[in-house]
């Protein structure tokens, strides 16, 4: 899985929210997954049509 938010709106066609992390703390920095490498502690899954959940500011209660 390879999850990632788009900097610039223009490259899509639908209209996504901000990370609440990179809001919080005025950064970038922070992606939801990235293949092979990581996932963020505050994600919480995927549920249809391909909505990105995130538990943040709260804990993953999902997380192993």
């Amino acid at each position: 899985m390879d999850i990632d938010l788009t900097t610039n709106q223009s490259d899509i066609s639908w209209k996504q929210d901000v990370c609440p992390w990179n809001k919080d703390e005025n950064s970038d920095k922070h992606k939801c997954a990235v293949k092979n490498i990581s996932i963020c502690k505050y994600f919480c899954g995927i549920e249809p049509l391909d909505n990105v959940l995130c538990c943040y500011p709260n804990e993953n209660i999902k997380e192993d």
